[in-house]
């Protein structure tokens, strides 16, 4: 299937362009103005560099980027189309000054994630023109009433592989003549991993050596949200839980959990710690005990928010190490790998890396046999 290419009447429009900045056409339209990090600190910017600041505190905080609103809750009010606009790359520049990679990760995941939210309020024309935008390989598929559009396998696979999701192999796929067939849903959440990858590129193009005062101290006041509310390390752990690669004694209370079976304190702590440090949310995790016996929803949110750091003292606990497992009997069904470690997130992030790189080279051998 040759790719479609963007003609004359599938330009966007500036309201387009202010919903979803990372099209190809944002930066053709705002390259004349050849805006300087210097500029910023001018008080002519001053609105345009609060939005920035507010984009890039929201997406630490809530993982999205709240869209510019009148007062009638009205989204991308015309008179502000260029602030939103502006508002983009002057984020990008923030969060590049923060120097920190899980500041840079979380935003473009955040945008990635808005724009997926109002993709999938769209036509399936405008889906389509997005899509051509990142140089797909697709087309509308024919009105069968089943499937929305065909993607070129290469485009599928690059997109999918970081779905962990059991639909979003190949095989689970219907393909055709090297096609993948697909609904409008599946096409945006596809384009969500592209789009957050397109931005995480952003953050590689800025080459500012020293930026102003004015931008260091709020990249400071960034790095300080971000540490109240995410922590302060890189965890690179996957973005989404994979529950295979979980050690045999986490396994093993997941799986209780999951059939209402009684676990002991520790092993509830155990659990609960590690299922947060993953990335699970507290109401998830608070979900996994609700059809205990003695299930308190108040109560269990509570304790479930407290080890998460979002209540109390705000300090995250960690799961504990293979060793204090041991000597509570919560240590089971070591394998050659626990051998070789002495944690049990230390454990998941070796396992998920192994799955990871498996899938890869899965599809590595999929792309071999189907080109």
């Amino acid at each position: 299937m040759m790719a479609k290419t963007l003609s004359v009447d599938t330009v966007f429009t500036k309201s387009d362009l202010a919903k979803y900045p990372f099209l190809k056409e944002t930066a053709r339209y705002l390259s004349p103005l050849n805006l300087q990090i210097e500029d910023l600190i001018s008080p002519g910017m001053s609105q345009i560099l609060d939005r920035a600041m507010e984009r890039v505190t929201s997406a630490i905080v809530n993982l999205t980027v709240r869209p510019l609103t009148n007062v009638q809750g009205i989204k991308y009010y015309v008179k502000d189309l260029q602030k939103e606009l502006l508002s983009f790359p002057v984020a990008i520049m923030l969060v590049s000054a923060t120097d920190n990679s899980l500041i840079k990760k979380r935003y473009a995941l955040a945008e990635a994630k808005y724009a997926s939210s109002e993709l999938n309020l769209e036509s399936k024309d405008f889906v389509l023109k997005v899509a051509l935008d990142f140089g797909w390989r697709i087309t509308f598929a024919s009105s069968d009433g089943v499937f929305d559009f065909v993607l070129y396998f290469s485009d599928f696979l690059q997109n999918a592989s970081n779905l962990h999701d059991a639909k979003w192999k190949l095989i689970n796929s219907k393909l055709s003549e090297g096609n993948v067939y697909l609904n409008k849903r599946e096409v945006v959440r596809l384009l969500q991993e592209e789009i957050k990858r397109r931005i995480e590129k952003r953050f590689a193009t800025v080459a500012i050596n020293k930026y102003p005062l004015e931008i260091s101290e709020l990249a400071d006041k960034l790095k300080v949200i971000a540490s109240e509310h995410i922590g302060q390390t890189e965890t690179d752990f996957p973005k989404v839980v994979v529950q295979g690669a979980f050690p045999p004694c986490i396994n093993i209370l997941y799986n209780a959990a999951s059939k209402n079976h009684h676990l002991p304190h520790m092993g509830r702590f155990a659990l609960t710690a590690f299922l947060v440090n993953i990335g699970m949310s507290p109401e998830s995790v608070t979900e996994l005990f609700k059809s205990f016996s003695d299930f308190n929803e108040r109560l269990t949110r509570y304790q479930v928010e407290h080890i998460a750091g979002t209540r109390g003292s705000g300090t995250k606990y960690t799961c504990p190490q293979c060793s204090i497992l041991q000597t509570h009997n919560v240590c089971k069904n070591r394998d050659d790998l626990c051998k070789r470690i002495y944690h049990p997130l230390k454990y998941y992030k070796i396992k998920a890396e192994m799955s990871r790189q498996n899938q890869s080279d899965e599809i590595d051998q999929t792309t071999k046999s189907l080109s």
